[in-house]
């Protein structure tokens, strides 16, 4: 990525009263209200409250959408808008923007305050979802709504969406919207979303990481079968057992570190910081250079297998027939096939392996007019800083979006404190994001969509 040149800089619309940020703190706020916990399969109250507030946003603007469910509350939100009909316009094609509205559930009684409650304190805004993503969601309807009043449409035709069921693996919300509802996606070319654009610090210097690449998933449920019998006898033939030691020769593994043109990009910038010319050995010291952050990135360097639940048996004196766990696969890309050679070899025989969940790994190309238009971006409200392109260790919506053959990136822009352990707020107790961040990130979606 060529040097960023400030006199290419997108600039703000200068309407009188024009400020993207103006409302992002309140619309994160009201979002968070919504309960959308999305407990699995059809558990939960859905999407169908939130889905219809923010139809009612863009209406407000003179933004028409199209609310869909493909399931009874699994509501999606879909517009078509922006686009001044050049032919440079034309040849870019149209851009996906797209954000899910579904979070993952929390226990209120393990939070400093309640996580539907969008409080704000301490110079935060908590509650569920304020990172993961109605943070992302309040920046783009910020930024449109400001647009949109001033007039001030981009010349590149947008579809804004807004999905149902990512936290499950998107099967009620994106999946259905490109199975069932191909059409409203005609002419996009590039895909933008959640997870990336935040900033980490690196020996001083911020970092903002793009996503250029996401690993593959593989939840996968082991079965193994066996002999009952009462538990007082010998039993050579116990399916506890077999699925015991499988689940453990996983859980121990060792994976190999495997470098992608993603993360060989990221680690170049960061051993330019420390001094070092990054390779496979000192990758994982290379990662620890991110601090907090290396908790999710160092996953993005090898594949992962990670044991979640077991289950077997009814009585404790009875040996059961059968034993069942589950694990979290990710592989990346380019390397699925080494990772599901290596989970045969160590479940061994007598582990059955079905999917509950198989999704495939992609990487984008980190160069083009899109990629240049996020370094402007972000450059031009933090002028000293690197950004740099990284892999994302867990699944988004981009997984279904790219089977319309669209590049993809992770662009949420979170300008955060040195100190903050942004990625532990991901599905965990106390999730909140910083006012000031908030703020940062509409004005910096706003530039951006306005230069892309």
């Amino acid at each position: 990525m060529a040097p960023h040149d400030a006199a290419t800089a997108p600039t703000e619309p200068t309407a009188p009263g024009y400020d993207p940020a103006a409302e992002v703190v309140d619309l994160c706020r009201d979002l968070i209200r919504f309960d959308t916990s999305n407990y699995g399969e059809a558990e939960g109250p859905g999407e169908r409250k939130a889905a219809e507030h923010v139809a009612t946003l863009l209406d407000e603007v003179g933004i028409s959408s199209e609310v869909i469910e493909g399931f009874d509350g699994r509501t999606n939100v879909v517009a078509r808008w922006g686009g001044n009909g050049s032919a440079e316009s034309r040849a870019k094609g149209a851009l996906l923007v797209h954000g899910h509205l579904d979070v993952v559930p929390a226990a209120a009684e393990d939070w400093q305050v309640h996580p539907f409650s969008g409080e704000v304190q301490d110079g935060y805004v908590w509650g569920r979802g304020a990172v993961d993503m109605k943070d992302f969601d309040a920046m783009l309807l910020s930024s449109v709504r400001a647009r949109a009043r001033a007039g001030v449409v981009p010349d590149r035709e947008m579809v804004l969406c807004f999905t149902a069921d990512e936290e499950a693996g998107g099967h009620r919300g994106a999946e259905v919207l490109i199975e069932q509802h191909r059409h409203l996606f005609e002419g996009c070319t590039e895909a933008v979303g959640e997870v990336g654009g935040f900033s980490t610090t690196v020996r001083g210097r911020r970092v903002y990481l793009i996503e250029a690449a996401e690993k593959g998933m593989a939840w996968m449920r082991l079965t193994a079968r066996g002999r009952a019998g009462h538990g007082s006898m010998i039993n050579d033939d116990n399916a506890v057992t077999r699925l015991a030691a499988a689940v453990a020769r996983v859980g121990a593994y060792e994976w190999p570190v495997r470098l992608t043109p993603t993360m060989e990009v990221c680690l170049a910038a960061v051993g330019e910081l420390a001094g070092v010319e990054a390779t496979p050995e000192n990758a994982p010291g290379l990662i620890e250079e991110f601090g907090p952050a290396a908790r999710m990135l160092g996953a993005v360097i090898r594949n992962v297998a990670s044991p979640t639940q077991l289950e077997a048996g009814y009585k404790v004196n009875v040996i059961p027939t059968e034993a069942t766990a589950h694990m979290d696969g990710r592989f990346l890309p380019g390397f699925e096939d080494e990772f599901f050679a290596t989970m045969a070899d160590l479940l061994g025989e007598g582990v059955e392996m079905d999917f509950v969940s198989h999704q495939q790994p992609w990487e984008s190309p980190y160069e083009g007019d899109t990629v240049r238009a996020m370094h402007r971006s972000l450059m031009a409200e933090d002028p000293d800083a690197l950004v740099a392109p990284y892999l994302m260790s867990a699944g988004t919506d981009a997984k279904h979006f790219r089977k319309l053959g669209l590049q993809s990136y992770g662009f949420a822009p979170l300008r955060l404190p040195a100190d903050l352990d942004f990625t532990a707020l991901f599905h965990g107790v106390d999730e909140r994001v910083p006012v000031d961040a908030l703020e940062f990130g509409a004005r910096v979606l706003d530039r951006f969509l306005g230069d892309a």
